[in-house]
């Protein structure tokens, strides 16, 4: 929506809309366009809260206009993954498309059609929700489940609490005593655009900030006042025997764990040896960690006594082997020490505060021997079977139904099929808001699977990776060239709505446009294409509550809702348990999950444990692979979008940073070339010494573009040639529990 300003040129229109991928937050921009260009971009200037953009939003502009755009519909003409294409007309791609759904449907069957969706684009419409609707109506597909970023955490949320909606308000903090950021980046990672603004104002007001993290981090070095190191995977640990600490020191809440939780003698069990002669002790966990046992000690003192106090178990620890127990015990920990339904404490969890998608926690409503996943109008999986593992008598988290494929599994599954286990023979991939090769575990893997399909079509902006196996390459359209609603992400209650600020580039489509018609030459009608892009966003939002004025939202580009007081998740549940119950089977906090007792594996825990896996530090493997791999986000890109913006670029070189001592045992200098490796890749990269990095473990952040050469050694710097695609039975994916080796590179 346009709005004027006296002291701009008369031939400058401003239209505020935002920025919107899968970053942590959902940015105001405003958009000065002139002669049907945007010629200048500037973030929030209009009453606090602020939502002001980051360095990528700003640097959008590059983005829009970059000479790498995808200008028309491509074929492929070479092999694979040789990226050579040649131009055809939308009708051409779209009747080739639509001929090879058909001979595909009819051949092998809906089940055939995988869709790798993901947060390439976070609109409301566009991205997956039109490709999903139109092959919803051509008969069904297969579809992936498992989140990377946050799939392990979310399923300790349930199997805790019941719910995802566990966070507090970030204003909140200001009412804490002590703040603990545990494997929590915010200042790279946004989550919520105020929440660096909000830890300067918690340092500012004198309230101790910890960070725990292999790292010492953006936030750590800005926010935090101690910094306590940890091995990746480790996290568990330390929180299980910081646990023991309180309840050895009678340091716990115990009227807390009385009315509001259960199972807290069988995790004493575990704490103390009962189940397998092993005290969980400070001393324990030191030999794990690396943390020393009197400072882990100190620690659990101080979290327990000084209250209300903040632990914010990022989702960093949880993307690993095992992952969901990390969440799980940090869960646990906030139980015990009675810091959860009140101001200035936080219940860890998932972290979503305010969100109109789950504004109320509902209760278990379906018995347990009626329990089945909750229809999708998929005709594929509809009437499947609950998955192993999956907490199908809960309601929300992850749809479990059984005729999906994780996330990380799926170049396995298009391998090996039916054969391997899978649900399906996947012949045909659709791939939407997805850089799937570059961003799943495994990439190597990934180029056989995607050279295995029959026939791939790839939305895209950009030749990614990915879209270089495609056999279709779609121009898909950018957030500035149509309209969308952007959610909010976990805490803060606003939308952004991302007006369109100026036509299409060249031949680019939105996503809906192609799909509506692909859907024409597939013979089919979804009900949402007989509507207008408007006429969908309007429904969208007389779908919410908490949005009064859809024409006040769209001129504004942004509504910001007013709260009376700071969301406190679980305030109901503590003020007035008769009232109000947690959303779990038992009706409280689960210390003890009944749910996962149900399951008789011990790969998931009734109650939080610590559990190594095949590369952990102590592992066999680490004798030939002896420095553990951990690939956070990157300040410089949203996953793998912003990687080829140059403003981007400039701000700091893609590296792997190595801590000094373990440099120098390998001859590395910095900036040194150096290839790190393990038996599923090679990556060549130059190297950053530093001590901002515990020894024994290499950052190498994801999101830069796979670039092999021709020995198959990436030159790119992607995290993912490394990464493991085993699942945790969560669903939690590995990118954090991987072993690998640098050496020295040299030509000779």
């Amino acid at each position: 929506m346009e709005v004027s300003n006296p002291y701009l040129d008369n031939d400058v229109r401003v239209v505020n809309t935002g920025c919107c991928h899968d970053c942590g937050g959902r940015c105001v921009l405003k958009a000065h366009v002139k002669d049907g260009q945007v010629i200048r971009l500037e973030s929030d200037t209009g009453e606090d809260p602020q939502i002001r953009a980051c360095m990528r939003g700003r640097a959008y502009r590059q983005r829009l206009y970059s000479p790498d755009r995808l200008q028309y519909p491509l074929r492929r003409v070479g092999r694979k993954g040789a990226g050579k294409f040649e131009r055809v007309s939308w009708d051409e791609a779209l009747n080739e498309v639509a001929g090879k759904l058909k001979y595909v449907k009819e051949t092998y069957g809906n089940a055939s059609i995988l869709l790798l969706a993901s947060g390439g684009n976070q609109g409301m419409l566009h991205g997956p929700l039109p490709v999903g609707a139109m092959l919803q109506e051509f008969g069904g597909f297969t579809r992936t489940w498992g989140i990377a970023s946050y799939e392990g955490a979310m399923y300790a949320s349930m199997a805790t609490y019941g719910t995802i909606r566990t966070g507090n308000s970030r204003e909140d903090l200001l009412n804490s005593k002590m703040v603990i950021l545990w494997g929590w980046n915010p200042a790279v990672t946004i989550q919520d655009p105020g929440t660096s603004l909000m830890l300067a104002r918690v340092r500012e007001k004198g309230i101790k900030i910890v960070a725990v993290d292999p790292r010492y981090t953006d936030s750590a070095a800005t926010f935090a006042s101690q910094w306590i190191p940890i091995r990746p995977g480790t996290d568990s640990a330390v929180l299980i025997a910081m646990a023991y600490v309180i309840l050895k020191e009678n340091l716990q809440d115990q009227a807390f764990i009385d009315q509001h939780t259960v199972g807290i003698e069988k995790y004493k069990d575990y704490l103390f040896g009962v189940d397998d002669g092993v005290q969980k002790n400070p001393q324990w966990a030191e030999s794990i960690s690396k943390v020393p046992a009197e400072v882990i000690a100190k620690l659990a003192r101080e979290y327990a006594l000084v209250k209300p106090a903040a632990l914010i178990a990022g989702w960093g620890p949880a993307r690993a082997a095992f992952g969901e127990q990390y969440s799980r015990a940090a869960n646990v920990l906030t139980a015990i020490t009675g810091n959860i339904g009140v101001s200035g404490g936080y219940a860890a969890g998932f972290m979503r505060a305010y969100s109109s998608r789950e504004f109320s926690h509902k209760k278990v409503v379906v018995r347990p021997d009626q329990a089945k996943p909750k229809r999708t109008g998929n005709p594929v999986e509809d009437g499947a079977s609950p998955r192993k593992y999956s907490l199908h008598k809960l309601y929300g988290g992850t749809n479990p139904n059984g005729a999906r494929i994780h996330n990380a599994k799926a170049f396995d599954a298009i391998l090996r099929g039916k054969a391997g286990g899978y649900p399906a023979d996947i012949k045909l991939g659709y791939v939407v808001a997805s850089n799937c090769l570059n961003q799943n575990p495994n990439t190597r893997r990934g180029e056989a699977a995607l050279a295995a399909l029959d026939f791939m079509v790839v939305h895209e902006q950009f030749m990614t990776p990915t879209a270089r196996f495609a056999d279709i390459v779609l121009p898909v359209n950018t957030f500035m060239e149509r309209s969308d609603i952007a959610p909010p992400w976990l805490g803060s209650p606003y939308y952004i709505y991302l007006n369109k600020a100026v036509d299409s580039l060249y031949e680019a489509k939105s996503d809906l446009d192609i799909c509506r018609e692909l859907a024409q030459k597939l013979n089919i009608s979804p009900m949402m294409f007989a509507f207008t892009e408007d006429e969908i966003l309007q429904g969208i939002a007389a779908g919410r509550d908490d949005i009064p004025d859809y024409g006040a939202m769209q001129r504004d580009g942004v509504l910001k809702i007013r709260l009376d007081e700071p969301v406190v998740s679980f305030k109901e549940q503590i003020e007035d348990p008769g009232k109000a119950s947690f959303p779990t089977l038992s009706g409280k906090i689960e210390i003890y999950c009944e749910h996962l007792a149900e399951m008789g594996d011990p790969s998931v825990p009734p109650v939080p444990r610590y559990m190594p896996h095949a590369e952990s530090h102590d592992a066999s493997l680490a004798k030939k692979y002896p420095l553990q791999l951990i690939t956070p986000h990157d300040k410089k890109r949203a996953h793998s979008t912003w990687h080829n913006v140059p403003w981007c670029r400039e701000i700091e070189p893609h590296v792997v940073r190595i801590n000094a001592v373990d440099a120098r045992d390998r001859g590395i200098r910095d900036n040194d070339m150096v290839d790190l490796f393990n038996d599923r890749g090679r990556v060549r990269i130059r190297a950053r010494v530093t001590e901002r990095i515990m020894p024994g473990v290499v950052e190498l952040t994801q999101g830069a573009w796979y670039a092999p050469d021709e020995k198959g050694v990436d030159q790119g710097g992607c995290a993912n040639v490394l990464t493991r695609d085993d699942v945790s039975p969560g669903g939690a994916h590995p990118m954090n529990s991987a072993l690998v080796q640098v050496e020295a590179f040299s030509q000779d």
